[in-house]
């Protein structure tokens, strides 16, 4: 049996057009570090960016099944936005958090990441070792009533 595509571009596209239906912008949120992904790394906080996607704030949005791409203006300076479906961790509402996160799928995994998720996991059977710090003191305060 042929291995099913992924169903995010799918899901993505659905929950778009979902809350455009519904007046409410929609947001992505994007895994920065995801190699061929086009984002301002000057707004780029923990490795992830927030994008507002809805029509009024982007210009020739395409959702195709390998990327998403548009055009945007970062302080008032155009760019061009490329977002492989890798990079889309989620879409929701701002207005009121109406989405989803979505699932890692393998399509999306690099080879790194599928051997290191079949890899043995060795244990540590030692105890942890006693720090040096000396045991916390009853506080000098006193409850006065």
């Amino acid at each position: 049996m042929k291995p099913l595509t992924p169903n995010r571009p799918y899901l993505l596209r659905a929950y778009y057009d979902w809350l455009m239906d519904n007046q409410l912008t929609p947001h992505v949120v994007v895994d920065a570090f995801v190699e061929g992904t086009q984002v301002p790394q000057q707004y780029v906080k923990d490795g992830q960016i927030v994008l507002n996607i809805a029509a009024g704030a982007v210009g020739n949005l395409q959702i195709s099944n390998e990327f998403v791409e548009f055009n945007a203006r970062f302080g008032g300076v155009p760019q061009q936005v490329m977002l492989p479906m890798a990079s889309i961790v989620a879409i929701y509402a701002r207005e009121n958090g109406a989405g989803t996160v979505f699932d890692i799928e393998d399509a999306y995994l690099v080879d790194d990441e599928v051997d290191s998720s079949l890899s043995v996991v060795e244990t540590n059977d030692k105890a942890p070792e006693p720090t040096d710090e000396p045991p916390k003191r009853r506080s000098h305060l006193t409850v006065v009533k």
